[in-house]
């Protein structure tokens, strides 16, 4: 496994290798919950609090576990935790915990969230877990809140309940429709692709006027 900085185990989720925008894990929640920032905040603080508990006690743990039963191993921490998210949630925001429904225990099975404990939590420390899970859920949070703003703009006028276009503004009710979420998705990985294209042309450009 290459060799990382703590700095880039921190940095790396958030953006240069996003869950939802780059590796494309999660995009269950992210298309589904994303049709308002208040569901989308709420899903991200669970998922949040479920990667970074479940990161910090597979890498405390993982000597005791046993390599034949890691996974289920690491799937029976994950419910825990996510058990315990809907908990809180149901405590403190029963709104958007029923809003959020099935989605919150399909946290589980979220790919995200296994894949982070298999590929890292599992081969090193606490300390170095705990940054790769921050980032990577600061990253998740990024892409849902981004996401869930886009569609509650265009899809009914306001942004976390607040009106932006006053009452003559026709929302386009598609945009908080499932489909919705495909579209945004689509958007901002096509706003991606293309300023990473320019950047690629830019680079090419100055390497070949260079003497």
């Amino acid at each position: 496994m290459r060799k990382t900085t703590p700095s880039q185990d921190f940095i790396r989720g958030i953006w240069n290798e996003n869950p939802v925008l780059i590796q494309m894990l999660g995009l269950c929640p992210a298309l589904a919950v994303t049709n308002s920032v208040k569901n989308a905040l709420a899903m991200s603080a669970a998922t949040f609090f479920v990667i970074c508990c479940s990161s910090v006690l597979v890498s405390s743990c993982k000597r005791f576990i046993p390599n034949e039963v890691r996974i289920s191993a690491y799937i029976l921490v994950i419910a825990t935790f996510v058990t315990l998210a809907d908990m809180l949630l149901q405590a403190y925001a029963p709104v958007q915990h029923k809003e959020l429904g099935a989605f919150i225990a399909l946290i589980v099975v979220n790919c995200m969230i296994l894949g982070r404990q298999e590929a890292f939590s599992a081969k090193n420390n606490v300390y170095r877990s705990l940054l790769d899970a921050i980032g990577t859920g600061i990253g998740f949070t990024i892409a849902l809140v981004m996401m869930g703003g886009f569609r509650e703009i265009l899809g009914t006028g306001s942004f976390l309940e607040y009106s932006l276009f006053g009452a003559n503004f026709e929302p386009w009710v598609i945009m908080v429709l499932p489909a919705g979420g495909f579209l945004t998705l689509g958007f901002i990985l096509l706003a991606m692709g293309f300023v990473e294209q320019r950047k690629k042309t830019k680079t090419t450009l100055t390497a070949e006027q260079s003497p």
